[in-house]
């Protein structure tokens, strides 16, 4: 139970009490009913003056009192937070919780919440059972990217009784896909991360439910030796992480950081697993199991996260062969992603089967699966008699057309591979991916604020329209106001960001106004710095350099001629990118009639 539970003044004892309208019959009235449910009950204060809400007094230099109130109370655990410190040591305020709580003689979970700024990790496992790396999550891509880059280098400070925490889940939320929603889950779990599910389960989808109860995955974060995930490799956004498992087995995720789709692969020898003749791999969230002579790979969508656990040695031929699946699906320009697909192309694309296990696949075959209409050739075999160990790998290319009537929207794609395997009949696997038919860009001049994009990446909630940025909640900006001067018509977005339209050749220029919303913070005024960047196909055509909250807005004008695609591209100053939203401020796109 977070923030604002607690009335706003201690009673005439010095004690926290409940608020009398939020919980009229007492915490220890509710702490009881969660108790008779088999749960346990955690709380929440701050180690300073007042809560970070300001509603209720925190317990610094109320320590004791507190810990006594919550221990009588049957509280289980403690959520300790940092507002309000009165800039007094973070060790002394939260080694002094520590002391309070042991001496009441009941056993608190103690979480330090203090966002990572002290470097708890070097400290915190003689304090408390798990410490905050990092500040607060909201619910989306870029927020869920940063805390896992903050958290996973800290894997040597982690262990049984003390974890880092890279704060909650925020799976099922709704700023995220579900593909993204595994990720962070995926993510989390290697990590050996506290798994405090953060959305209202009321209102759960099926989806998000399946998620958060996965029984294999959920084992992989709790597993008992309390091993933290370390980074094998992570160049050019395609992350390999391996985790030891009590009984010997590896869990192993695969996460493809990227805007692309990205086939990543391993080794047992890279993950230093000990040399044997077969391994078997279980794929958590795709719930099969095959062997392997010792690579381990997948084809990810982009932000997509595989998990597998791996068994060295034992009755591995007692699982069919590991198959890989690449597909390769080329971009048509650059920085733009390959799913997009516009209406009346024609591309090519390829599929590549390779038989990683240690023995033969039988009757192997390719097919592939796109919406109704598209026209679809193959360009070579759509199957292989035998592919053996190591061997000649099947490769199949399709010739696409995308009917120039495809309506705008999502079009999936599968790849389907069955083959056989001796002991085990057909074996399928599957490659799913999503693509986009992009609506064009309508004739003459329009405001580009009202025009559909065909895809977008926003570093804190969704793009918004006519507004700054807000929030991680749609439509929850403000007037577009750059340094002082308010604009009507526009688009709020947040460092990083890229949006993509379609111009199929037909516009010539953009003009827009750029720069850093007045939306921010006063108190820490040294945030807030962005690029804002106007891209054609591949090639910049316009740049705003540096831009800061102090600065008014800057003019740009981009040649357009000729390009297939528009990119709006915002990236973050030499800082963070907190309070970085940038306004793209009555932009004008001009087009063939």
């Amino acid at each position: 139970m977070d923030d604002c539970w607690a009335a706003e003044r201690r009673d005439a004892g010095g004690r926290l009490t409940h608020h009398p309208v939020r919980f009229p019959s007492g915490i220890k009235a509710l702490a009881d009913y969660v108790h008779s449910k088999g749960l346990k009950f955690g709380i929440y204060t701050s180690a300073g003056t007042q809560t970070c809400a300001k509603t209720m007094p925190g317990s610094l230099d109320h320590e004791e009192t507190d810990a006594r109130t919550f221990a009588e109370w049957g509280v289980d655990y403690l959520k300790y937070d940092n507002c309000n410190n009165q800039n007094r040591p973070a060790l002394e305020r939260y080694t002094k919780m520590r002391d309070a709580l042991r001496a009441t003689g009941r056993p608190i979970l103690y979480s330090i919440c203090e966002w990572g700024q002290n470097k708890p990790w070097e400290w915190g496992r003689d304090v408390g059972h798990l410490w905050r790396t990092t500040g607060d999550i909201n619910d989306s891509w870029q927020s869920m990217l940063g805390l896992f880059k903050a958290n996973a280098p800290l894997a040597r400070y982690a262990g049984p009784g003390h974890w880092n925490d890279p704060d909650m889940l925020e799976v099922g939320n709704g700023g995220m896909t579900d593909t993204e929603y595994r990720s962070h889950f995926s993510l989390w779990s290697v990590m050996a991360a506290p798994l405090l599910i953060g959305t209202d389960l009321r209102k759960a989808t099926p989806g998000t439910l399946d998620i958060l109860a996965d029984r294999e995955v959920i084992a992989v974060d709790q597993d008992p030796l309390g091993v933290q995930a370390t980074v094998v490799r992570s160049a050019n956004g395609h992350w390999v992480l391996a985790k030891p498992l009590a009984n010997g087995d590896l869990a192993v995720a695969l996460f493809n950081e990227t805007e692309q789709s990205a086939a990543i692969a391993t080794t047992a020898a890279e993950l230093g697993l000990p040399k044997r003749s077969g391994y078997a791999i279980r794929d958590l969230w795709q719930k099969n199991t095959s062997h392997t002579a010792g690579a381990i790979g997948a084809t990810l969508p982009a932000h997509a996260t595989a998990l597998f656990r791996i068994t060295p040695g034992g009755d591995w031929w007692q699982a069919p062969p590991a198959a890989s699946l690449t597909l390769d699906l080329p971009a048509e320009a650059e920085g733009v992603p390959s799913t997009i697909i516009r209406a009346g192309r024609v591309f090519a694309l390829k599929a590549t089967v390779r038989n990683d296990g240690r023995l033969p696949l039988f009757a192997a075959r390719l097919a592939l699966r796109l919406p109704g209409g598209w026209t679809v050739r193959a360009l070579d075999a759509e199957r292989a008699d035998v592919i053996l160990p190591g061997g000649r790998p099947l490769t199949t290319r399709w010739r696409v057309q995308v009917p120039s009537g495809a309506p705008p929207g999502p079009a999936g794609l599968l790849v389907a591979l069955d083959y056989r395997a001796v002991g085990h009949g057909t074996v399928r696997r599957t490659l799913a991916d999503t693509l986009t038919v992009p609506a064009p860009v309508p004739a003459g001049v329009s405001g580009l604020g009202d025009l559909t994009w065909a895809w977008a990446s926003n570093g804190y909630g969704p793009v918004e329209r006519d507004m700054s940025n807000g929030g991680p909640r749609a439509r929850d900006g403000r007037p577009l106001t750059v340094n002082g001067v308010r604009y009507a018509k526009g688009l709020g977005t947040h460092a990083p960001v890229q949006l993509v339209y379609l111009l199929d050749g037909r516009c010539s220029k953009l003009t827009t106004d750029v720069g850093i919303d007045d939306e921010r913070d006063p108190r820490e005024p040294e945030q807030a710095t962005a690029t804002a960047e106007i891209w054609a196909d591949g090639v910049k055509r316009a740049d705003s350099g540096l831009l800061t909250w102090r600065d008014p807005a800057v003019s740009l004008t981009a040649d357009l001629s000729g390009a297939r695609f528009l990119r709006l591209v915002g990236t973050i100053g030499p800082d963070t990118n907190r309070y970085d939203r940038i306004d793209w401020a009555e932009p004008v796109l001009t087009c063939a009639p």
